[in-house]
């Protein structure tokens, strides 16, 4: 199968799909990203990870294990408030994707992807540098889950080339004092998360619990910290993602074309 050209003016650089691409519409400002279906698609965690997240004014963003490049894509739609994002991906095949999704969606200027391990990335960034880290790290490690046999998608839900430490660590060495970190992961593994955030002098601030049905148990948390912050957490009130079944509730329709 031919690349298909997508899109060539003087605005954008031309920007091809490869065999098994698609280009999905993120229905903010009109972005779109292109995703493999046989690789690994994003899913509803990024997305409310990005509604969970602040950008303020300037601030310099490291996403870690980015995939395709959705984090900073739909931050940068949401902030609106001349931020810049670095994102780092392992997988060439993935950071690929997500350079030629910025390059569709002119964001040259705002957002720079990285090739690179996660367990290095202080070593391939400045350290104290940034205002923000964001993750979607995998969420399994050896003791949960079946593996996938596709190798991509193992390695973005299975803590096979990088564990919650590496994540959180390199995520306190490249913040600057005071900065944030914004991950989303599992909350049968919310004690481990705190310990491992605390004993990289992570203060954990907000912690939002994701809840398919009002009446069914948590099955994402979305937590804050803080790179040197006083001891002080706010539980926020839980985010149900279904009223019924097949259909979302107002905040989550809000948070995903906001």
């Amino acid at each position: 199968m031919e690349s298909q050209n997508l899109r060539t003016n003087d605005e954008y650089r031309d920007v091809c799909l490869k065999e098994g691409e698609r280009l999905d519409d993120l229905n903010r400002n009109g972005y779109m990203i292109i995703q493999n279906s046989g690789k690994f698609c994003f899913g509803m965690d990024a997305v409310l990870l990005t509604g969970f997240a602040n950008i303020n004014e300037g601030e310099k963003v490291m996403d870690l294990g980015t995939g395709t490049g959705i984090i900073p894509i739909l931050l940068a739609a949401k902030s609106n408030c001349n931020a810049h994002f670095t994102a780092l991906e392992i997988q060439e095949e993935s950071a690929d994707m997500a350079s030629r999704s910025v390059r569709y969606n002119g964001l040259q200027d705002s957002i720079d992807i990285v090739c690179g391990d996660i367990k290095e990335a202080s070593n391939i960034f400045k350290k104290a540098s940034y205002d923000v880290v964001t993750s979607n790290p995998p969420y399994m490690n050896d003791n949960h889950g079946i593996k996938n046999p596709d190798m991509p998608k193992a390695i973005a839900r299975h803590e096979l080339l990088c564990t919650l430490e590496d994540v959180v660590r390199e995520a306190a060495l490249l913040l600057k004092p005071g900065g944030r970190f914004y991950m989303v992961h599992r909350p049968h593994r919310l004690a481990e998360i705190i310990c491992t955030l605390r004993e990289h002098i992570l203060e954990p601030k907000r912690i939002r619990l994701v809840h398919p049905f009002a009446d069914k148990d948590a099955n994402m948390v979305l937590i804050e910290s803080a790179r040197g912050g006083k001891p002080m957490m706010k539980v926020e009130s839980p985010l149900i993602v279904y009223k019924s079944q097949g259909e979302y509730t107002d905040e989550i329709y809000t948070i995903y074309n906001k």
